[in-house]
């Protein structure tokens, strides 16, 4: 007889979370790491062209946003900083440099991330992905 924790052990380890990450961040099915997971911009396939899994379940909601404003912030604020400091650039000049690339890497990570958040939730077994096995 097994315990509860073998039990989760095994059914968190079928379904390894970082290779999952690694496939959505390309946009692949976390799955099989063939098919699209995304079939424009940000809708999520509802189900792998190649394998046959299914992405209903999935609820990304606003996790993709809030994490590519947090790693943007956290990479554009301090380079902001170092530039106005060391270079003291006209203002209109930051603005311009600045304003492009937070919406370039913004506009760059918002797929991305939405990928990952839904093969996380995937590996995890999170909102029904793990019911129809």
């Amino acid at each position: 007889m097994t315990d509860q924790s073998t039990v989760q052990t095994l059914s968190r380890n079928d379904r390894p979370t970082w290779p999952a990450v690694r496939c959505g961040f390309r946009g692949k099915c976390p799955n099989c790491g063939k098919g699209k997971l995304l079939h424009s911009y940000l809708k999520v396939n509802d189900a792998c062209a190649d394998c046959g899994e299914a992405f209903v379940h999935h609820r990304a909601d606003d996790g993709p946003a809030y994490l590519t404003i947090l790693i943007v912030g956290h990479l554009l604020a301090p380079l902001l900083h170092i530039v106005f400091v060391q270079f003291r650039p006209d203002p209109l000049t930051l603005f311009a440099i600045f304003a492009l690339g937070c919406l370039s890497l913004s506009l760059y990570l918002l797929p991305r991330l939405k990928g990952v958040v839904v093969a996380y939730q995937w590996a995890r077994r999170m909102h029904g992905f793990g019911n129809d096995d």
